[in-house]
């Protein structure tokens, strides 16, 4: 998308001798006007000017910095800055107003007599943060590859993008350049570095391209490096996106993130943590979605055939809440260190919720997790994935016996060995099940390994949620982690 102005990347050159650069929107500025009048009498001074052409006044002593070209390239941060200047550069400058200063500074005795002695500047016009995207894409030159789309006048850009199908449905942000730059802010990364490449259409996704989808998003820069791991991990052989999109299944990529960044940024890990109201949480995971959709094709009617889908095909991201639990987090539990910023996708469908207010000790809420979990899918799938998601007051319970993980894991799973007679097709009078081979015996429900647990959520509520999984590994999706580089 280009909807900025043409690019000028010339440095101006200032005149020689004094240079003072006001703008009228400052009281100081106003204030010095005599003093500035008085030493183009006496000196070699010129007054360029932000705003107004006619501040100070109409003469050949003022020049106006109409596209703030001078004020950008020569680092104007305070205007009054009075400046001295010798082959077009500044050699030295003062900044608001400060009579002894300006009199050792021009050596000029006797200025602004009538004047308090100080005053404080204002901040330059080159330097507004609402100017600033703007005129770094203006005058930086551009360094970037995308294609560029121009956006009629009379053509709603938000529209646009709607129109031309780069949108999940919901409104996007117009992906301007100076948006753009702005988002390549959060990482060190290379915009051209090649991150992965993406399914269905295994298309070459760069930095560059990522930081459009996350500005479509609503993300913010410092979100990208989250963005970036995640698509890179969903873009690996192990979590098969091109898979999860064929699938008639209603899965999709369920981000989980860990350590440091997750706090810095803001993530939510606790009430309702996985619905609305998170910036991090909501655009993080949409940002990896839009890429998916964008960059490798990956649309709804096209290889994006799931029969019902769910909401997290928008996106679904949450940080785990760490702080609050007993245990050893998600990420730790498949090799990272706490301190280590990690990413885990994990390819699941709609949630279920957990509901048991009466459970006080381990044991008794294990057992209604597992009796709940055996229907996870359907009750006669087995072998299957799963994400429980352990809500703090129900992991208290755990906290105060004493369990860590693996003894939750070990007691969860020794309630989820199934008789493969329940199961197998026709029992209980249900056409769905396993083949007649696996009759009495006994299978799991779940495979080894295939039970991820982190602990998230309101502090208040006796609730835990749980997501089914699709088609486990080899044919299916693995539970994948990346580190999280900045």
């Amino acid at each position: 998308m280009h909807t900025m102005a043409e690019i000028t990347t010339a440095k101006p050159p200032l005149p020689d001798g004094l240079v003072a650069i006001v703008k009228e929107d400052c009281p100081t500025c106003v204030l010095v006007a005599p003093v500035l009048a008085d030493l183009a009498d006496r000196a070699s001074m010129t007054t360029i000017t932000q705003d107004n052409a006619a501040f100070p006044q109409v003469a050949d002593w003022v020049v106006h910095d109409h596209d703030l070209a001078y004020s950008w390239f020569h680092d104007i941060d305070t205007v009054p800055t009075l400046l001295r200047v010798v082959d077009g550069e500044p050699t030295d400058r003062l900044e608001g107003w400060k009579r002894d200063d300006w009199e050792a500074f021009t050596g000029i005795d006797d200025l602004g007599a009538d004047l308090p002695d100080w005053r404080p500047g204002c901040g330059s016009l080159s330097v507004d943060p609402n100017r600033t995207d703007e005129l770094a894409v203006r005058f930086s030159g551009s360094t970037m590859r995308s294609r560029r789309v121009e956006i009629a006048a009379l053509e709603d850009e938000w529209e646009a993008l709607y129109d031309r199908d780069w949108s999940d449905g919901l409104p996007v942000v117009p992906p301007t350049e100076a948006r753009v730059l702005r988002m390549l802010e959060g990482t060190t990364r290379a915009p051209d570095e090649i991150v992965a490449v993406v399914p269905p259409d295994l298309a070459d996704v760069t930095v560059e391209k990522i930081a459009i989808n996350a500005v479509m998003a609503g993300c913010r820069p410092d979100y990208l490096p989250v963005v970036i791991a995640a698509v890179e991990a969903i873009c690996t052989d192990d979590f098969n996106m091109h898979g999860v999109l064929a699938t008639t299944m209603d899965v999709g990529p369920i981000i989980i993130v860990n350590g440091p960044i997750a706090r810095e940024i803001g993530m939510n890990s606790g009430g309702n943590v996985l619905g609305q109201g998170n910036r991090a949480n909501a655009t993080i995971g949409r940002a990896v979605q839009l890429v998916v959709r964008n960059v490798g094709g990956g649309k709804p009617g096209g290889v994006d055939r799931s029969a019902h889908g769910s909401p997290h095909k928008i996106g679904l991201a949450f940080a785990e809440d760490e702080v609050g639990s007993p245990w050893t987090s998600l990420a730790e539990s498949r090799g990272f260190d706490a301190d280590q910023s990690t990413v885990t996708v994990w390819c699941g469908g709609g949630p279920q919720v957990f509901v048991d207010q009466l459970s006080r000790t381990p044991e008794s809420l294990t057992k209604h997790f597992a009796n709940s979990l055996k229907t996870n899918l359907a009750p006669k799938m087995a072998m299957m994935e799963t994400l429980l998601v352990i809500g703090p007051e129900h992991m208290s319970r755990y906290r105060d016996a004493g369990w860590d993980r693996a003894r939750f894991l070990a007691e969860l799973d020794s309630h989820l060995q199934l008789d493969t007679d329940d199961l197998i097709r026709g029992a209980d009078g249900i056409d769905e099940g396993l083949p007649e081979a696996f009759a009495g015996n006994t299978i799991g429900k779940f495979w080894p390994g295939g039970i991820h647990v982190v602990h998230a959520g309101g502090a208040t509520g006796l609730f835990s949620m749980a997501f089914t999984g699709w088609v486990p590994p080899p044919k299916g999706s693995v539970c994948t982690t990346k580190e999280i580089t900045r």
